[in-house]
């Protein structure tokens, strides 16, 4: 039998921990890239909305005066 250690899930063999090491690190940089790129910024996300529908309504109101 392996030799168990300590993690910070408990008691774990070597292959175990050096997985779950592999997914910390992996949802770490998942994270950071998200938020790097705005995935969770809710309001840069409203901002865009509102500016490409008062675009939208601008051409619109532009095509029916000509």
């Amino acid at each position: 039998m392996a030799k168990m250690i300590r993690s910070k899930y408990g008691y774990e063999p070597p292959e175990w921990v050096q997985a779950d090491a592999r997914l910390d690190k992996w949802y770490k940089d998942k994270k950071r890239r998200a938020k790097q790129h705005g995935a969770f910024s809710l309001e840069k996300n409203k901002e865009m909305q509102y500016e490409s529908k008062r675009v939208r309504n601008n051409a619109s109101h532009q095509r029916s005066l000509l």
